[in-house]
């Protein structure tokens, strides 16, 4: 009987978990707060509650085959692995497939270079360092008690109710020019595919970009949306005076094209949106309906 545990069910595990609950999976996911664990169970799924302060009860593991994690890591490190590191060793050989979702900004900034997973990991924002930290608590599980662990390095991440289009339809999208910026990105539901392939052919101790066929800058992305939905295009802001959130700041100190050659040729994956371009054409279309 499969069973998944999800440390955060966000926008990418609640995808993955929506997917193996149609296929009689057995879903148990955190959140932080009470109400959120209500609104788990709600689905269909046990909902937990865990923000990091205390551990989950034992039982919470009983029956798990599968764990993926999505919860953001602190000073230091993972949380999930500050209350659990001890039941992931003691409990090595219950689970089939462990996943840590991390980021491709633990590559840090590489002047609109390519990197692959085999690139040393030199980031230069505070996200990324936590980021780094905590992939290297999870793979130390691997190397000393075999836990079957797999890094996922995501691109940006986008789909339904998280796009450009809507910054575009409630006037909030900026074409943000920084000269030699490119991003690379990726749709949620290619992220799913690859989480499922993985669980279907597990490579403990592997990392794997997780990214679409093109980097591209960002302002591009943008001006495709606009005319995609027959808007003006928002002129370009020099990103001196953008005034960006922190966490867009984050991004824009790194430029790299990322390499998903890995999950193509490892895993077979076959992305349903390989650039934005298909992406935002196919939300667009619902967005209509």
């Amino acid at each position: 009987m499969n069973h998944i545990l999800c440390f955060g069910l966000g926008f990418t595990a609640g995808t993955l978990a929506e997917r193996l609950a149609r296929r009689g999976w057995t879903v148990n996911a955190t959140s932080r707060s009470a109400a959120g664990a209500q609104a788990i169970a709600a689905l269909g799924y046990r909902g937990l509650v865990f923000d990091g302060s205390k551990p989950l009860p034992p039982e919470a593991f009983d029956g798990v085959t599968h764990v993926i994690d999505s919860a953001p890591p602190g000073d230091d490190g993972d949380p999930v692995l500050r209350q659990h590191a001890r039941d992931f060793a003691a409990r090595a050989r219950q689970f089939a497939w462990v996943a840590y979702l991390s980021t491709t900004g633990v590559y840090g900034d590489h002047g609109g270079g390519l990197v692959t997973e085999d690139t040393p990991l030199t980031p230069n924002t505070e996200r990324g360092h936590k980021r780094l930290l905590a992939e290297t608590q999870w793979l130390g599980l691997w190397r000393e008690h075999a836990l079957p662990v797999q890094i996922f390095r995501l691109a940006g991440i986008y789909g339904p109710g998280r796009n450009q289009l809507l910054s575009l339809l409630d006037g909030s999208a900026k074409r943000v020019i920084k000269p030699g910026q490119v991003f690379s990105r990726i749709h949620v539901e290619d992220i799913a595919n690859t989480l499922e392939a993985s669980i279907a052919n597990p490579r403990p101790g592997r990392a794997y970009n997780v990214c679409d066929d093109e980097a591209c800058p960002p302002q591009d992305v943008v001006e495709f949306g606009a005319r995609l939905l027959g808007l003006p295009v928002p002129r370009g802001v020099p990103i001196e005076s953008a005034q960006l959130s922190p966490m867009a700041k984050s991004f824009y100190a790194d430029s790299k094209r990322v390499s998903n050659a890995r999950i193509v040729t490892e895993l077979g994956v076959k992305l349903s949106y390989p650039t934005y371009r298909e992406g935002l054409t196919a939300i667009a279309a619902e967005l209509k309906r």
